[in-house]
C-alpha cells in the first residue's frame, strides 16, 4: 500500500485524530499531498504546485513571491528553471544582497525583479506595481510570518489564479483564528502568527477561491481561483477535510547537497563570474570586442 512508508505517530502532529484525517485522503488521488516532492521549497511544495498546474495549465508564467529570505529555499526557484519569471520581495537588506549576486544569472536577463521592502497592507500594491506587474498572474506566494492573511485581502492589482499562504497549523481546522493586524510585527518564533487554515479558507471564498489543500508538514495551504478549479481537486474544499496538523520535526525533505547559487541561466566556462555582475560585465564588453 502505498501508505505503508510513512511513519504516523499519534504522539506528534496533533494527534492520532488528525493523523487518520490524512491516511483516509492520501487514499485518494486527487489528494495533493501525494504529488509533492522537494527541489527549492522548504518542504514538499515544489511538487504540489507541479501538480496544481498540471491540472488546471498555465498562462504567462508569471509569479509574485514575498518572504524569499536568500530565494535559496522557496516555493519559486524550482519555477525559475521552467522559463517562469516574475518578482520577489523581502524585508531583510542583506537577504537581498545575497539575492543579487547567487541569482545575478536570472536577474541580469529581467527573468526575476527583486525588491528589498518591508510588507504591509497599505504598500504591497504599490510595491507590486513599481515592479510593472499587474493583471492575471499564475501564482502568489505569501509568506512573512505574521500579516499574511491581510496582505491577502488587500492586493488588487493582481489576479492570480494560483495562491500559496502560510497557515497557523497549531489550531484545529473547524477553529477561526488570526493575528490582530500589527504594522510592525517581526516574527519571533512564537506561535503569535498568521492565521488559523479555517480562518483562511474563508477569506479565500470571500475572495472567491477554492481551498485544493496543504502540504504534509502543516505549513502552506493552496488556493485556486474558484472557476478554474472544476473537479479536479478533492471534495469538500474545506479546512476540516484537507487540514494537516503540525508536523515541522518529523518530516524532514531533502534533496541533494544545500543550495548555494542560482543554477539556471549560466553562461558556460565562466565559472564564478555567473555571479559577479561587475567582472561578468567586464567579460561581457569583451565578448563584444
Amino acid at each position: 500500500m502505498i501508505l505503508d512508508d510513512i511513519v504516523f505517530s499519534p504522539y506528534t502532529g496533533g494527534g492520532l485524530a488528525y493523523e487518520l484525517l490524512t491516511r483516509r485522503r492520501l487514499q485518494y488521488e486527487k489528494c495533493l499531498e501525494l504529488y509533492g516532492f522537494k527541489v527549492y521549497s522548504q518542504n514538499d511544495e515544489d511538487g504540489i504546485l507541479e501538480e496544481i498546474f498540471k491540472r488546471i495549465g498555465t498562462t504567462n508564467k508569471i509569479f509574485i513571491e514575498f518572504g524569499v529570505q536568500n530565494g535559496l529555499e522557496c516555493n519559486t526557484h524550482y519555477l525559475l528553471h521552467k522559463d517562469w519569471h516574475g518578482l520577489w520581495m523581502e524585508g531583510s537588506k542583506n537577504s537581498v544582497k545575497e539575492i543579487l549576486v547567487r541569482f545575478f544569472p536570472v536577474i541580469r536577463t529581467n527573468q526575476l525583479k527583486c525588491l528589498n521592502a518591508f510588507i504591509t497592507k497599505d504598500n504591497i500594491n504599490d510595491l507590486i506595481n513599481s515592479a510593472g506587474i499587474g493583471g492575471e498572474i499564475d501564482l502568489l506566494s505569501i509568506d512573512i510570518d505574521g500579516n499574511d492573511y491581510y496582505v491577502w485581502e488587500a492586493i488588487n492589482v493582481v489576479q492570480p489564479r494560483v495562491v500559496v499562504i502560510e497557515y497557523n497549523a497549531k489550531f484545529p481546522p473547524n477553529h477561526v483564528w488570526k493575528m490582530a493586524y500589527n504594522e510592525k510585527h517581526v516574527w519571533d518564533g512564537s506561535d503569535c502568527q498568521g492565521a488559523s487554515l479555517k480562518a483562511l479558507e474563508l477569506l479565500g471564498r470571500e475572495l472567491d477561491y477554492r481551498l485544493v489543500g496543504t502540504n504534509l508538514n502543516g505549513v502552506n495551504a493552496f488556493f485556486v481561483k474558484q472557476e478554474l478549479a472544476g473537479d479536479h481537486f478533492i471534495d469538500p474544499p474545506t479546512a476540516e477535510a484537507l487540514y494537516n496538523p503540525a508536523r515541522y520535526r518529523k518530516h524532514n525533505y531533502i534533496s541533494g547537497h544545500p543550495a548555494q547559487y542560482c543554477l539556471h541561466n549560466q553562461v558556460p566556462n565562466i565559472g564564478m563570474l555567473n555571479y559577479n555582475p561587475i567582472e561578468f560585465a567586464k567579460w561581457e564588453k569583451d565578448q563584444k570586442k
